[in-house]
Formats: C-alpha cells, structure tokens, sequence
C-alpha cells in the first residue's frame, strides 16, 4: 500500500531543480562516457580493462610454459611476447610448431593476445624499408598460426637528413599497407608510441592519419612526453579511439598519471589491455603481483 505524500513535502519539492541539474556525483547518475559507478563493493567488482604482460623485459629469458605459469600465478589475462626472446616465438617455427603454442595458450587462462616486433619504417633506405616491410608480414603470418591477434611495430626516430614531415608520411604509407596485409589475417598493426621524436603523440597522430586504416592503431606507451605540448589530457584525446593496446612502466612512479590514464582509458571505451613492459627481477611473480595491486587499486577495485 502506497504511501500519500504530505502536502508541504510536495511543495518544497516543486521549488528544486531539475534533477538533471543536479551534479552527479552527489546523484549517482551516469554522464555519457563517464566510467560506470557501482554499488557493489570494490572487491566483487572487476576492471573493464584486461591486464597484461610484455615480456620485455621481466620475462625476456621465460619460455612459452613458464610465461603461461607465471602469468596464472600473478592472475595476468595476457602477454605480448617479444622477439628475439626466450619463448623463441619466431618466424623459423612450423607449422606444427606453431600450432603447438597455439593449443598451449588455448588450454590456459593466458591469452597470447599479441608479438611484439621491432620493425620501424623511418630509414631514408628503400631496400632497408622493403626488408622491414616484409618481415613484418612474415611476423603477421606467425601471429595467426599462433592464436594471437595483432602485432607491435614501431617507429624508432627522424632522420636528420630527412624531412619530419616526409619521415611521418613514408611510415604512415608503410603501415597503410602492412594494415592492407594484416586485415586479411584477421590480425591488428598497433603501432608504439616510440622513438626520438617520434614518440611524440602529435607526430603518432600525424602517421596513422596518413596509414587511415581500421587495422592500424595506437600502442600507447606510457611515455612521460605524453604531458608534453598542451598536456595529458590533450594527448591522449589526439589518439582516443585509436588506442588498441597499452604498455605502462612501474605504476609507482608518480611522475606519471598512471591513475588518470586507466580512467581515461575506460571512459574512452577501451576494452583491451594494459600491459606491464617492466624490468627485470629475482622474484617475478613477486613483483607481477604487486604490479596487479596497484593497477586494481587504481581503478578503485581494492
């Protein structure tokens, strides 16, 4: 049975504002794009980010079992193995080997959601260009037959004999046709925000205009050059919506907004993962897992 509503009550409300008006943080209501609040607490509640690891170069020596260990122990949903690592997830790999990391990886809770390739496209060399071209197809190929889903490139600097502008254009041209190549193997290009120069977010915007496919984006690079310019926030919206993936240094370094970045991010939509690219240690998982605490704690899980 409902209950009426006395009089002056209904009165006193008529004389407040809209309830749209209204702040709300004091409301509870939702802005668009705001992150989600919930009324769960904190500790039954889980990140809308996935949470990864760059062996790179805490797991450089890791093979592919101990990768998948480690990262179970530390509660890590994926990695991104680099080249030239001790996983030895190259391009010499059969087929049958191939499969063999893939099934691996299919049978644990650790997704191999990415390679991380050093192949750059800045060299004044045409030959050196077509070569870096075309392994990184070979590393496309590689990526499918193991279950992964993109690979990492890179831009690593600005010829001092070359135009910036020229420089920016010709890897924007490169990637344009590595994302061609990559779409038709299901795979993403996520390009690192890397390099003398280069690592600025302007110049990294100014590429994947020129690239302008939907298989090519952004690897954000926890760099402290994105507080550069008009600062973080300004940075980050030059490539918002075209982050795919996250790389993030040790999270207690305060220099950084690490914090404001994992908002950010899910604010933005983004759904992928932010990956721990950090050094090396006698006690791995040790540290994964502080690494883990921290991130939770950032977003307010904890």
């Amino acid at each position: 049975m409902g209950l009426a509503m006395h009089p002056s009550r209904r009165a006193f409300l008529s004389t407040l504002p809209a309830l749209a008006a209204v702040p709300a943080v004091l409301t509870g209501a939702q802005s668009p794009g705001a992150t989600p609040v919930s009324s769960a607490p904190a500790s039954s509640r889980r990140s809308l980010l996935k949470l990864g690891l760059v062996t790179y170069n805490l797991a450089k020596d890791w093979d592919v079992a101990t990768v998948i260990k480690n990262c179970t122990e530390a509660k890590f949903d994926g990695v991104e193995l680099r080249t030239t690592h001790g996983h030895k997830v190259e391009v010499a790999l059969t087929l049958a080997e191939r499969l063999e990391v893939k099934r691996r990886f299919a049978e644990s809770p650790v997704q191999l959601m990415g390679l991380g390739s050093a192949f750059d496209y800045h060299t004044p060399d045409a030959a050196k260009l077509r070569a870096d071209i075309a392994a990184t197809k070979e590393y496309i190929v590689l990526a499918r037959d193991v279950g992964a889903t993109g690979v990492k490139v890179r831009p690593n600097g600005l010829p001092k004999e070359v135009p910036i502008e020229k420089t920016l254009e010709q890897i924007g041209r490169s990637l344009r046709e590595i994302g061609e190549f990559a779409a038709d193997h299901g795979q993403q290009i996520r390009l690192e925000v890397h390099g003398p120069g280069t690592s600025l977010v302007p110049h990294i915007e100014t590429i994947l205009k020129v690239a302008n496919h939907p298989a090519v984006g952004a690897c954000w690079n926890s760099n402290q050059s994105d507080l550069d310019g008009d600062g973080f926030d300004a940075n980050f919206d030059r490539l918002k919506g075209k982050i795919y993936s996250v790389h993030m240094r040790d999270l207690y370094l305060e220099e950084y907004p690490f914090g404001r970045l994992l908002r950010r991010l899910v604010e933005s939509g983004f759904r992928g993962y932010t990956m721990a690219e950090i050094p090396e240690s006698q006690d791995p998982v040790r540290v994964m897992r502080y690494f883990r605490g921290l991130w939770l704690a950032y977003q307010g899980l904890l």
